[in-house]
């Protein structure tokens, strides 16, 4: 079987962060290891207390997990202090690991800044550059390229800026008034659209690490980065689809809408 870590904060309403990357790579047929770099206390009206690890114990977790079962990809997701970004990039490094997959969470979807400038800069000098892809959201998407992004064309240019910057792929994910549910992944000098149907759903906490998370699942398991995008796109349409409602604010997608088992009854 192959398997995949992921890094990143506990989300304790299960809907974002750990859980979901977990829930997402078991339905993406992988198994699913986590080094977990803070504690939060949140459901689906918001965040209440957030509570950090220590780099030297999120050193400690990368290091177990890579001296026993080593992943056949990482993904990370949002890491908010500088401390921990160098751990991660260091350890990484150290262990030569493949198919790193970098959910840059900078921006929420209401522009408020999740990390301050001087985490920026780690996470550009140290990780990105070690990243095979990485999925930023419009707003992400100009601060990693330093234009403003109105249109499509837009996010071409910018797409390109990254992927020249740190030399990887980027999956640019549509939205932010820019267009319909629409990604750009440039790779390689090229660009591929991959065109999703809008679902009107109102409850999408946690799609950013789910996406990410299928699309390290997938790497884990050989496929090429445009064949794994594409699954990840049609995992999280699937789980969009299913319109999940729980909770009294934003709910989480249903990750297990495609379970089938007699366990499952």
């Amino acid at each position: 079987m192959k398997k995949a870590l992921t890094i990143a904060g506990s989300d304790s309403s299960g809907g974002a962060g750990i859980q979901a990357d977990i829930k997402t790579m078991t339905m993406n047929g992988v198994y699913a290891m986590s080094a977990i770099t803070a504690l939060t206390a949140q459901n689906t009206t918001g965040v209440t207390g957030i509570m950090e690890v220590t780099p030297k114990f999120l050193k400690e977790q990368i290091d177990d997990v890579f001296n026993d079962i080593r992943p056949d990809a990482v993904k990370i997701g949002m890491v908010s202090s500088s401390g921990l970004i160098k751990i991660i990039a260091d350890r990484l490094k150290h262990f030569n690991a493949a198919n790193i997959v970098v959910d840059p969470v900078m921006v929420a979807t209401s522009g408020s800044r999740l990390i301050n400038e001087d985490a920026i800069t780690i996470l550009k000098g140290d990780l990105l550059p070690i990243a095979d892809i990485i999925t930023p959201n419009i707003p992400e998407a100009e601060v990693l390229s330093g234009i403003f992004i109105q249109t499509e064309n837009d996010m071409i240019a910018a797409a390109k800026i990254i992927s020249d910057t740190y030399n990887c792929a980027v999956l640019c994910k549509g939205g932010h008034n820019v267009n319909d549910a629409n990604d750009l992944l440039y790779e390689n000098g090229k660009y591929k659209w991959f065109n999703s149907k809008h679902i009107d759903n109102p409850n999408t906490h946690g799609t950013g690490c789910t996406l990410s998370s299928a699309i390290a699942a997938n790497l884990a398991k050989d496929f090429n980065m445009q064949s794994s995008v594409q699954r990840a796109k049609n995992y999280i349409s699937g789980a969009l689809a299913d319109m999940l409602d729980i909770g009294k604010g934003s709910g989480p997608v249903n990750h297990m809408f495609n379970l089938n088992s007699n366990f499952a009854d």
